[in-house]
């Protein structure tokens, strides 16, 4: 029996790639109204939802295709998996999108930090904002892993409830 159980991995691969696919036809919905560049509390709760539901979908799939049954373990391993292939598919979108797409991205991004800043904070002079940018920008890097880690911590969780609600182990005799 226990050699037709499925793997995590498999599915994990596949709803992850689907769910990083329609995180980025989201992301292209969003630059076709040009609000690419909002980052309100709709947009964001909008994108974690889609990962939640990818996430869902993939483990009542796996639980599905296993029989009916479903370890906490298996669980986690699916949410976790989903969430790492879909936060590498949806960076490799906002490479395409920073780079190829639109060069400038990142400036206006950027610009728009700024004029918040100054409106948010108006004693700090111009320098000390242009300096604090200048700051952000050569640690934009650890844009990358923050987000694949914030990512994977979301499927965990997800994970963990999805699986605490539909846990059924298989008897062992």
């Amino acid at each position: 029996m226990e050699e037709n159980q499925p793997k995590t991995g498999k599915f994990a691969l596949n709803y992850g790639i689907l769910t990083g696919l329609i995180g980025i036809i989201f992301a292209i919905m969003l630059f076709a109204m040009d609000m690419h560049y909002e980052q309100g509390a709709a947009i964001q709760i909008t994108q974690t939802l889609i990962l939640a539901a990818g996430i869902i979908f993939a483990i009542l799939q796996f639980k599905k295709a296993g029989g009916g049954f479903l370890t906490i373990s298996e669980s986690l391993k699916v949410g976790a998996g989903v969430a790492l292939i879909a936060a590498i598919v949806g960076l490799l979108y906002f490479f395409l999108l920073s780079n190829v797409i639109e060069p400038g991205y990142m400036n206006k991004v950027y610009e728009i930090g700024k004029i918040k800043a100054m409106a948010d904070n108006p004693s700090l002079t111009e320098e000390q904002i242009d300096q604090g940018i200048e700051m952000n920008k050569s640690f934009a890097w650890i844009m990358y892993p923050v987000l694949i880690i914030m990512n994977v911590i979301v499927g965990l969780i997800t994970g963990l409830i999805t699986g605490l609600i539909l846990k059924k182990e298989d008897t062992a005799y």
